[in-house]
């Protein structure tokens, strides 16, 4: 059976048992099989890893030991799946740049705090993740992040909304949902999910989840199907 890993942690804030469980559920109706973990001390195993199509980060803020974030780049980089959501993927570890370096981005504010009314501009055309879907209001943190140039962005909000020192910049489009390669992985991530019921107030954020954990989950077997190999990324990995 096909098998997804949860680790849930960090600061209850953001509700990691509520997430995860939705979560487990929602891979649960495409046939894969989740378990969810509260330790990161097994993910130091890179077997452990391997026996599973995806990962799924709900671990805001912690830390994370070196054996364990090499083990992880090590497995996304041969095929295994990452995905998360809002501060328990993009400010999960936030000691440790090869974590960035490997989900494409970090928090660095949410000016204004919680209950920001928001619109999600879905960019039609960037990827089948986002076919059918409109654009959406959301009533939550608003995520200002730091990037990686490289993510295919997928759907954008509007800065700034309200005043703080970054207003006197000029009007970005802060992406809200993205994809991107590790190695032979693929990696999902969507800003949307302060609190767990952000995703029933806003079914759209629920969809772009849901359809972007499986995308991750398949390019498992993608890779197995082409014969993909890390031999190609194996002498750089030794410089980390």
């Amino acid at each position: 059976m096909k098998k997804v890993l949860i680790f849930a942690g960090g600061w209850d804030g953001h509700q990691p048992e509520l997430t995860s469980v939705r979560f487990a559920g929602m891979m649960e109706k495409h046939g894969y099989e989740a378990t969810i973990i509260h330790d990161l001390a097994p993910m130091a195993e890179v077997d452990y890893l391997m026996q599973f199509e995806l990962l799924v980060a709900c671990w805001t803020m912690g830390e994370i030991p070196r054996e364990v974030v090499q083990s992880i780049a090590k497995a996304v980089g041969a095929g295994v799946g990452l995905a998360g959501c809002h501060g328990g993927m993009c400010d999960a570890f936030r000691q440790s740049t090869e974590w960035q370096f490997i989900t494409g981005g970090q928090w660095v504010s949410h000016p204004g705090g919680d209950g920001i009314e928001y619109t999600v501009n879905v960019r039609h055309g960037s990827s089948p993740l986002v076919e059918g879907l409109t654009d959406f209001p959301v009533k939550s943190e608003h995520y200002y992040l730091h990037i990686d140039p490289s993510i295919e962005v997928l759907a954008t909000t509007r800065f700034p909304i309200v005043p703080y020192y970054h207003i006197s910049n000029r009007p970005v489009d802060m992406p809200v949902a993205w994809t991107k390669f590790w190695g032979n992985g693929r990696v999902f991530y969507t800003s949307l999910g302060h609190h767990d019921d952000v995703f029933d107030n806003s079914p759209n954020a629920a969809v772009l989840m849901e359809r972007g954990m499986v995308w991750a989950a398949e390019g498992r077997e993608y890779a197995r199907a082409h014969g993909l190999t890390t031999e190609r990324f194996e002498n750089t990995a030794q410089m980390y």
